[in-house]
């Protein structure tokens, strides 16, 4: 019924549009959208993008999730679709659909020759194994790589440009079934699901279930508009709220881990605070809405091109800004190194400052990606360690010591006291200087056994005491 009604409002304003201007009466006048045509545009929109969606199969091993304290490796099995970016072989998919996987595998959708008779049940495509080229948990994306050439892709759209009340298809095997199309419209262009993520998601009433994780949202152009990637759902099934990364930051996560398999984030060096009528009429501020500076970092970017603590944000590249969460977004979107203009104003002035943005170091979720559960998992602790490499050691800003295991997970209700970017330095009073020194140690604890351990958090030094589980 929501199609038919769909239809009839579109041949609706066909129709009322149809007549011709006195300057176009030559001019034959404008044929009305009749169900067909919607039909067919339909058909041939799903015929274009469903090639270009894969479906992912991902198995591995993984801490076990159960409250009790004793961390052990469960197998972990997932079932999730993906997006061809290049004919050369990247997807993109979604974090949580290829986390822990040891083994990847991507299902290509079936090709038919041109002019051949098909049955209406659809073929099976080949399966071919995949690589992880780099992950990151924060946006929920990652990518993914198969050796295969002259695959067909889907264009990234500006997700900016999305509007609500736009119809867009969803794309991806919910519950395994392959190939599925689904339609609806887009029904807020920017949720953000919790106060303090800097991740907005596209919110859509498009059918969306388990299994559709990593597939395409797509505009009626075909184009990429977003990748499915959660619901809200009290039954399990879809009730209308379904949720896409936008294609905009699809786009720079995946350049960037295609580039170093990693992303790199950018910060100002500012702390940036919503103006509320509240806090406008405590500072006696000029507006009662807007983005207002309430600290700036000493020796960053912000301080050396001459922000000041209570300025106010108007603009970031000509861009109004209309909170704090606006400007960060905005931000988080930059790579280091780029610069970025602020429009500020500052005691009646406006000002025009030009700021270099720099990479955030503080992420504790940067080393996940880096991680193999079997080989990286300290069970008695409940943490997934890594060796403090080179390459791990320059991803910290601050550290009194280039020995040691960093902390690059915990497991749920296990790991106390331990926090992702930790790193141990000793235990027992001993010195660690790698992964096989912390697992020797562990192995001569007795069973129960509290370890004093001497850790480093964002540059400082702290004892804490663990329980070992057995």
């Amino acid at each position: 019924m929501r199609f038919v009604r769909l239809a009839s409002t579109l041949l609706f304003f066909a129709c009322a549009t149809a007549a011709p201007t006195p300057r176009a009466e030559a001019r034959p006048p404008a044929r009305a959208l009749s169900l067909g045509d919607l039909s067919g545009q339909l058909e041939g929109l799903a015929a274009r993008v469903g090639p270009a969606v894969v479906e992912i199969h991902a198995a591995g091993y993984a801490p076990s999730e159960s409250p009790s304290r004793v961390a052990v490796l469960t197998t972990r099995q997932a079932l999730g679709s993906g997006v061809i970016l290049s004919s050369d072989g990247y997807i993109v998919t979604n974090h949580h659909v290829i986390r822990s996987a040891s083994r990847l595998e991507v299902q290509l959708p079936p090709t038919n020759r041109p002019g051949a008779h098909h049955s209406v049940l659809r073929g099976t495509g080949p399966v071919l194994p995949a690589r992880l080229v780099g992950a990151d948990p924060e946006t929920d994306l990652a990518v993914l790589k198969v050796e295969r050439t002259g695959l067909p892709t889907v264009t990234l759209a500006d997700s900016d440009a999305l509007r609500s009340g736009q119809i867009v298809l969803a794309f991806g095997s919910p519950l395994g079934l392959e190939g599925s199309v689904t339609m609806g419209i887009v029904s807020m262009v920017a949720r953000q699901l919790e106060a303090e993520s800097p991740v907005v998601y596209v919110q859509t009433d498009a059918p969306i279930n388990p299994g559709n994780s990593g597939g395409a949202l797509c505009d009626v152009e075909g184009r990429l508009v977003g990748i499915n990637t959660l619901i809200a759902t009290k039954s399990g099934g879809s009730e209308g709220l379904g949720f896409a990364v936008p294609s905009n930051i699809v786009r720079a996560v995946t350049d960037q881990l295609r580039a170093g398999g990693r992303v790199r984030r950018g910060i100002l060096g500012l702390l940036a605070q919503t103006v509320t009528p509240e806090l406008a009429r405590g500072l006696k501020l000029p507006r009662t809405d807007g983005v207002l500076v309430g600290d700036v970092y000493p020796g960053g970017p912000a301080a050396g091109a001459g922000v000041r603590s209570g300025d106010l944000v108007l603009a970031l590249d000509g861009k109004p800004m209309e909170n704090a969460r606006q400007l960060d977004v905005n931000v988080y979107r930059k790579k280091p190194g780029e610069k970025v203009k602020l429009q500020v104003l500052r005691q009646g002035r406006e000002l025009e400052l030009e700021v270099a943005v720099i990479e955030r170091q503080d992420d504790p979720l940067r080393f996940g990606p880096m991680v193999d559960p079997a080989k990286n998992l300290l069970p008695r602790l409940g943490v997934l360690g890594l060796d403090m490499r080179p390459e791990i050691v320059a991803m910290f800003r601050f550290l009194r010591s280039a020995k040691g295991v960093v902390v690059a997970a915990a497991a749920r209700e296990i790991g106390r006291g331990l926090q992702p970017g930790d790193v141990i330095h000793a235990a027992d009073g001993i010195e660690i200087e790698n992964l096989a020194d912390l697992r020797g140690l562990l192995s001569k604890q007795p069973r129960g056994a509290t370890l004093g351990l001497h850790v480093e958090r964002n540059g400082r030094l702290f004892f804490t005491a663990v329980e070992l589980g057995d």
